[in-house]
C-alpha cells in the first residue's frame, strides 16, 4: 500500500486532490508494485512457468464487431485450464481478450477495465476508441521488462466506435506487439498460437458486409479450424459443454451470447465438419 499514512489512518493529500484522469499514471506514484510491470523478476527466462492462453479471433461486421475466444491455457505440454475466459468488456463498447501468460494477462486486462472506468469519471466522458487503443498500448509497453523473461502478454482489443460517421462500419480492430506497439486491423485478425489457422480460415470465408450473426458464426469455426491443428487451442468440448467465449459490440453495447446460444453454434460447426472434416 501507498507509504505516507499518518497515525490517524487519514488518506493521504494524493488520494484526495483532484489528479490525472489515468489510473494507471496514479498507481505508478501511488503504489508503483501493484503493476505487472514494475514487480521485479529473477534472472533467466520464465514462460513454462505460467499458464498460457490462446487463440483469440476479431470479425468486423455490419453495424458492429465480434471477439471470440477458445477456453484451453497450456503449460507446456499440459493443459493448465479447460475453460479459463479470455475474452472480457472493457467497457460499455469495447471489447478486449488477451493471449500470453494467462495470469499477468487477466490482471492486465482488469487494469485496462479500471483505466477506462477511472478515465470517465475523473472527465465525464468517454474516451475514443483510438484513445482506448493507445492506453492499452502503454500498458503493454510498460510489461516490456517482463515480455523479455518469457511473461508476454499480447491482447486484440475492438470496439463500437461512437464518432464513425457511418454506424454500418464502426467495427474497429487493434493488434498490438509485444512492445506496445498498435495496429488497427481491416475486416478480422487473431492472436495467439493458433493465429495462424484461425486467419488462414477466415482468408477463405471473410467477405466485407458480413452481418454479426454470420460474423459469430465465422468466429466459431475460425477457432475450430484453429483447434484442428494447434494443440494449444481448444475446440468445442461436447462432452464437458465447454464452449468458445463469443462477445459483440455494437451501437447497442457489448454483448456476450449465452452457453445456449453458443451451445448451438459450436454444434452445428461440429456437425457440419462431422461430414465434411477438411471444412
Amino acid at each position: 500500500m501507498a507509504a505516507g499514512f499518518d497515525p490517524s489512518g487519514r488518506l493521504p493529500d494524493v488520494f484526495t486532490n483532484a489528479g490525472t484522469s489515468s489510473f494507471t499514471s496514479f498507481l505508478s506514484r501511488v503504489a508503483p508494485e501493484m503493476l505487472p510491470g514494475r514487480r521485479p523478476l529473477p534472472p533467466g527466462m520464465a514462460a513454462d512457468l505460467a499458464p498460457h492462453a490462446t487463440t483469440i479471433v476479431a470479425i468486423s461486421a455490419v453495424g458492429g464487431v465480434v471477439l471470440a475466444g477458445d477456453r484451453r491455457a497450456t503449460m507446456g505440454n499440459l493443459i493448465a485450464q479447460r475453460d479459463i475466459e479470455k475474452v472480457h468488456p472493457a467497457d460499455a463498447y469495447s471489447l478486449v481478450g488477451i493471449a500470453g501468460t494467462a495470469g499477468i494477462g487477466i490482471e492486465l486486462m482488469r487494469l485496462f477495465q479500471v483505466e477506462l472506468e477511472h478515465y470517465e469519471k475523473i472527465e465525464g466522458a468517454m474516451l475514443s476508441l483510438d484513445g482506448k487503443a493507445n492506453r492499452l498500448a502503454s500498458m503493454i509497453r510498460g510489461n516490456l521488462g517482463a515480455a523479455m523473461q518469457g511473461l508476454a502478454v499480447v491482447p486484440l482489443f475492438a470496439g463500437f466506435d461512437l464518432a464513425a460517421r457511418d454506424p454500418a462500419r464502426a467495427g474497429r480492430i487493434f493488434s498490438f506487439d509485444v512492445t506496445g506497439g498498435p495496429y488497427e486491423e481491416t475486416g478480422y485478425d487473431a492472436i495467439g498460437s493458433g493465429s495462424l489457422f484461425a486467419k488462414s480460415a477466415l482468408k477463405k470465408r471473410y467477405r466485407t458486409g458480413v452481418s454479426i450473426d454470420d460474423a459469430t458464426r465465422l468466429a466459431v469455426e475460425a477457432l475450430y479450424d484453429a483447434a484442428d491443428d494447434d494443440t494449444a487451442t481448444g475446440g468445442p468440448d461436447l462432452t464437458r459443454r465447454i464452449y468458445p467465449v463469443v462477445m459483440t459490440a455494437t451501437a447497442e453495447g457489448t454483448r456476450r451470447l449465452t452457453e445456449a446460444e453458443t451451445a448451438t453454434i459450436a454444434e452445428a460447426v461440429v456437425a457440419g465438419r462431422m461430414e465434411n472434416p477438411g471444412g
